[in-house]
């Protein structure tokens, strides 16, 4: 009798509804013309991901993003596999890719704007692009950008953030002698204070909890204020990479006349400010939504040491704790980072992975575009009807 195979499988996070998940065996990617199959090395867990978890993301309600769906959009990883149309030479390299993947005709991709293209796919977020929490994931080859040697898989992980960081860094347009706030000591906020430290500037962080200023201070940042300490000093620059809704509006009146302000954070609910403030304070406003231009110089960043992201990092887990990391529990023994990487391998092959313990932490606010930064959901991953099989 003849034996006929059937489809090669994968483990992969499968997010069914709002706190409804599961790690299923899925049908393997193949990869397309013009795409590549990656070996997914590590992935962060994102704020991102947390909104779609608890339902609240934006896409989800305008059409952009629907159940089932498979999150993750920072990863490296490894080339397996080609398609049609791609150079073999690619196989066995070590990248990480572009989230934002435009459809490559239209005005705005022309242009080179291809992150904010209207049809675009967006990896684990957009459009029913399967993301990276699981073991493979099928990407174009010209999103990917290779990893150097100096470049592990922790850092390459964090090279998605960092580029969102190093856009905001830059758009702050600062150097030595001028003096910048971050608003919110999460990933991004954190990445964009090392990269202004890299450039000379002098960086001051504003947060709301004694232990995340407390872990920026263990970074080397002397200057970290609550948000009702914060000096009359001048700032030439202020970033706000928080979720909290009236922090822009602050972030305007902190800010020095002719000053910038640059917002990369997300609130939960529609946050405005005075334009009036804007004009008559000569302030220049910049909005970054994407890490797609900047993805190289913060490889680059990393390969040198000039920014070491590592110590972000508090834990690595498997596909089966992903559930319990997006319902707000922290892994026993993680260290103070706001960062959770994942490690699709835990489990997969070994089939003896004994998951991390998981302790509770406080309740996340609503809307968050780093929700993993300063506080997460209380609720246990098994309770929101989180399984692994």
């Amino acid at each position: 009798m003849n034996f006929t195979p059937g489809p090669a499988v994968i483990r992969a996070f499968v997010l069914t509804g709002p706190g409804q998940c599961s790690v299923q065996e899925v049908r393997a990617p193949v990869p397309a013309p013009g795409e590549a199959v990656i070996d997914v090395e590590r992935a962060g867990v994102c704020g991102t991901d947390v909104e779609f978890f608890t339902g609240e993301m934006a896409y989800l309600h305008e059409g952009h993003s629907s159940y089932p769906m498979r999150l993750g959009h920072e990863w490296a990883g490894r080339v397996a596999a080609v398609g049609d149309g791609v150079d073999p030479g690619w196989v066995g390299r070590r990248v990480m890719g572009d989230t934002m993947l435009g459809d490559g005709t239209c005005r705005r991709c022309r242009r080179g704007h291809q992150h904010v293209c209207e049809s675009r796919q967006e990896v684990g977020i957009r459009n029913g692009r399967p993301g990276a929490l699981a073991e493979q994931l099928a990407v174009p080859v010209s999103s990917l950008h290779v990893l150097p040697r100096s470049v592990d898989p922790v850092l390459g992980a964090l090279v998605e953030p960092g580029g969102n960081a190093l856009r905001a860094a830059r758009a702050a347009v600062a150097g030595p002698g001028d003096r910048v706030l971050v608003l919110g000591p999460g990933t991004i906020g954190l990445l964009a204070a090392m990269f202004l430290r890299a450039m000379g500037a002098e960086v001051h962080l504003m947060g709301r909890t004694s232990e995340s200023l407390a872990f920026a201070g263990s970074l080397g940042f002397e200057y970290v204020w609550n948000e009702g300490d914060v000096p009359g000093t001048p700032f030439d620059a202020v970033i706000d990479a928080s979720n909290a809704g009236h922090l822009p509006a602050q972030a305007l009146d902190l800010v020095e006349p002719s000053g910038r302000v640059v917002f990369i954070g997300l609130a939960g609910t529609p946050s405005t400010i005075d334009t009036r403030i804007l004009v008559l304070k000569d302030v220049t406003a910049v909005g970054i939504l994407s890490a797609s231009p900047a993805l190289d110089a913060a490889i680059a960043s990393y390969a040198s040491g000039e920014v070491d992201p590592r110590p972000l990092v508090a834990a690595t887990v498997g596909l089966d704790e992903v559930g319990a990391v997006l319902a707000g529990e922290r892994p026993e023994g993680a260290g103070p980072g706001p960062k959770i990487h994942v490690d699709p391998g835990f489990g997969a092959e070994r089939g003896h992975y004994r998951a991390p313990k998981v302790t509770r932490s406080p309740k996340l606010p609503r809307g968050s575009a780093d929700a993993l930064s300063e506080a997460r959901l209380a609720p246990g991953s098994l309770r929101y009807g989180c399984v692994t099989r």
